[in-house]
């Protein structure tokens, strides 16, 4: 049996499909999919063109997790340069797993994703930014070797009339 997945994969072979887990990168094509993803983890819903916009506009790197033929996931990294520093720096933004799906290896298998495309890139350190309540979270990050640092959040909502 051969199952065609998209441009970049395909599987060869006899595979229960329910337990088949993919990791792919998104394409504009995936807007709906990362929007009802994103709705569900963040509660809000972005414009269908300005997800495809963002796509492909952004360099952003967008991966989308599949159990079976269902997409259960998605993942978010970037990498920036800064003069104080000589290396490239990565950052995963955002990781999402429905409920679900958890506990089956996808966590791990989008950081990897992520990993490499950020290494392909020339990144060689990457952060994580998650909430300090949620374990869960932590525990697949430390699971695939990221360390908690002692650094401290802080933010600040920006408006115009703040600095006028």
């Amino acid at each position: 049996m051969k199952i065609k997945r998209g441009p970049n994969f395909e599987l060869e072979g006899s595979y229960d499909m329910e337990k088949v887990k993919l990791i792919r990168l998104a394409s504009p094509t995936d807007a709906s999919v990362l929007d009802r993803l994103n709705e569900e983890f963040n509660g809000g819903r972005m414009p269908l063109e300005e997800i495809e916009y963002s796509l492909q506009q952004s360099d952003e790197i967008v991966a989308i997790a599949y159990l079976g033929d269902e997409p259960v996931g998605f993942a978010c990294a970037q990498s920036f340069k800064s003069f104080c520093y000589r290396e490239l720096v990565g950052e995963i933004t955002e990781m999402y797993i429905q409920e679900r799906a958890r506990r089956q290896g996808l966590a791990g298998m989008l950081l990897v994703f992520l990993e490499e495309q950020l290494i392909a890139r020339g990144v060689s350190t990457v952060k994580v930014l998650t909430g300090h309540d949620n374990r869960q979270a932590i525990g697949a990050y430390e699971k695939s070797g990221y360390k908690r640092e002692d650094e401290v959040l802080l933010e600040k909502e920006l408006r115009i009339q703040d600095i006028r």
